[in-house]
């Protein structure tokens, strides 16, 4: 068994208290440094603007990510000069600035960066290739739908999943909504193999509506699943 390099005295309230690195006067040089560095956060928020602490895209979670890993490293380790994460914030926001007049001029390049809005769902059923290029799945889909209180797909003329990550979507009128796959979790938790009944049944995985006639399996003809649910065409009440 490897002996440790140096032995450790459990519950050491000395080593767990203070360091043994540092005096304990140090604790008011951390002190310091934390306002220091909350002071440089507060102002790289500010330059990022009211967007910046909302929905994050990409591009600005990487950045916060970046100036949250030098603001901690500078706020208690004494071998961290102020001076250094002054430079990083700094450098970070400029990037930040010009990235951003980058995007305002080339469209290609904010798409690079951001991402663009991707259609999910048109005219009430998956576009499943979209979906699965997103890596996202129908659970992640119709949890989504859910909270804009969607009961089912015959609901939605559109959606998207935007740059930010979020799924915006575009309804019908209540006169004109058609039938859909139900979105609920216990019905999508019992989908039907053996068509009992004719009617119209909508494909779990793509939402495709169609009128079935009895018989132990149907094939969808879009994506060849073979699972059903009868469709809802209940109205949607925001």
């Amino acid at each position: 068994m490897p002996l440790l390099a140096e032995t450790i005295t459990p519950f050491d309230w000395q080593r767990l208290l203070w360091s043994a690195d540092a005096p304990p006067a140090f604790l008011f040089e951390v002190a310091f440094r934390c306002v220091v560095t909350y002071l440089l956060t507060l102002a790289a928020l500010r330059i990022t603007g009211r967007r910046g602490v909302r929905q994050l895209s990409l591009f600005e979670l990487s950045i916060i990510l970046a100036l949250g890993s030098a603001a901690g490293d500078a706020m208690f380790y004494h071998d961290v000069a102020l001076s250094h994460i002054a430079v990083v914030f700094g450098v970070v926001m400029l990037m930040y600035l010009a990235f951003n007049r980058l995007t305002e001029h080339y469209p290609r390049f904010s798409d690079w960066l951001e991402g663009k809005p991707v259609r999910l769902i048109a005219d009430g059923a998956i576009v499943d290739r979209a979906l699965r290029n997103q890596n996202l799945t129908h659970k992640e889909l119709f949890g989504e739908l859910r909270q804009l209180q969607v009961e089912h797909l015959g609901q939605v003329r559109l959606a998207y999943i935007e740059a930010t990550g979020q799924v915006s979507a575009y309804f019908y009128p209540d006169e004109e909504v058609r039938p859909g796959l139900p979105i609920t979790p216990e019905l999508l938790a019992e989908p039907l193999t053996v068509i009992a009944e004719a009617g119209d049944y909508a494909c779990i995985e793509c939402g495709q509506v169609a009128k079935l006639t009895p018989a132990p399996c149907h094939a969808c003809a879009v994506c060849r699943c073979t699972e059903w649910l009868p469709t809802s065409t209940a109205r949607r009440v925001a």
